[in-house]
């Protein structure tokens, strides 16, 4: 029998992410949104208006009687809103990176082990088709390295964290949930307007696996890839298309007295299209209601944040 309960859900901060959230609690059968916060009282008018539900500027307000809350704040504020949260619910979702910096992470974490409280990290990109089939390849496959790179000239916008805890967070991440924890780090970049604008990182895993990781905000050609060496083959994944390639090769030949001829096999893998943030919420949802589903957690947040931090020290 399908679970027909209603979550209540407090959705905080209604920026760009905060309103791609909302678009997509909307429609979620399992939700009601019981409130949307932010400080902007025209922003609120605008968006309670056309979704139909209750906005405040009083954080207070809007997360007394909810069951979840859902955090699209400015990175500085994830923590102060986490906080408040805590005093009111059990079931918390916080947008990457889950803290501004790895004190303020590891409180987070501890306070949800001591209260019970189940923390979701917003790394929407495990929830990409083309990542989700990428881990069931690797699986099979042993990586021996990854190449993630991830460029958007149009995130320099944000000003409140650099390219690393913007962008490179995500595909560290990807790198940890594919290849395992790290043994070490090495990085370099290059700054613009006081922040690190372009960052590449070489990360050495404890199972012997190796991670490039490069995300620029310099870069105008959007680019989200992920290149993996396996021992058998060598894929190809494109995370905007949602496409990947595997190229396995099948033989080499040689006749006498001639070049080596060798004969590779390559096939796209057909991907099951499905908006990630969808599945995320989903995910999100259905783990506020009981349901056993594997999803990034405060543990997740932490250990991004602290590579994070590392390339910011290497490189800063």
């Amino acid at each position: 029998m399908l679970n027909e309960k209603k979550i209540k859900v407090t959705l905080i901060g209604l920026g760009s992410m905060g309103k791609n959230h909302l678009r997509i609690l909307s429609i979620l059968k399992n939700v009601e949104v019981h409130y949307i916060y932010d400080i902007n009282q025209e922003t609120l008018d605008n968006i309670s208006e056309q979704y139909g539900v209750r906005a405040t500027t009083d954080i207070n307000e809007a997360m007394t009687g909810a069951d979840a809350v859902i955090i699209c704040s400015p990175t500085s504020l994830h923590f102060e809103h986490f906080m408040e949260a805590s005093k009111h619910v059990k079931s918390i979702f916080v947008e990457k990176p889950i803290a501004h910096d790895i004190e303020k992470a590891l409180k987070i974490k501890e306070i949800s082990e001591d209260q019970d409280i189940f923390v979701q990290t917003g790394f929407i990109e495990r929830f990409n088709p083309a990542v989700i089939e990428l881990k069931s390849i690797v699986a099979k496959d042993r990586v021996i390295n990854l190449d993630l790179t991830r460029t958007n000239k149009l995130s320099s916008r944000i000003t409140d964290v650099d390219v690393i805890l913007d962008l490179m967070i995500h595909d560290i991440d990807i790198a940890l949930y594919l290849n395992g924890p790290v043994s070490k780090v090495k990085a370099y970049g290059a700054r613009e307007n006081g922040l690190v604008a372009f960052a590449s990182a070489f990360i050495i895993h404890e199972n012997g696996s190796f991670s490039r990781v490069l995300a620029s905000r310099m870069t105008d050609k959007k680019i989200r890839s992920i290149q993996a060496t396996c021992e058998n083959s060598f894929v190809n994944s494109d995370l905007l298309r949602k496409e990947i390639v595997v190229s396995m090769q099948s033989e080499i030949n040689q006749k006498s007295g001639e070049a080596y001829v060798i004969s590779s096999v390559e096939h796209q893998v057909e991907l099951r299209p499905q908006e990630a943030l969808l599945v995320e919420l989903q995910s999100f949802i259905g783990s506020c209601l009981g349901e056993d589903i594997i999803v990034p957690d405060a543990d997740a947040g932490v250990n991004a944040l602290r590579i994070c931090d590392e390339i910011q020290k290497e490189i800063l």
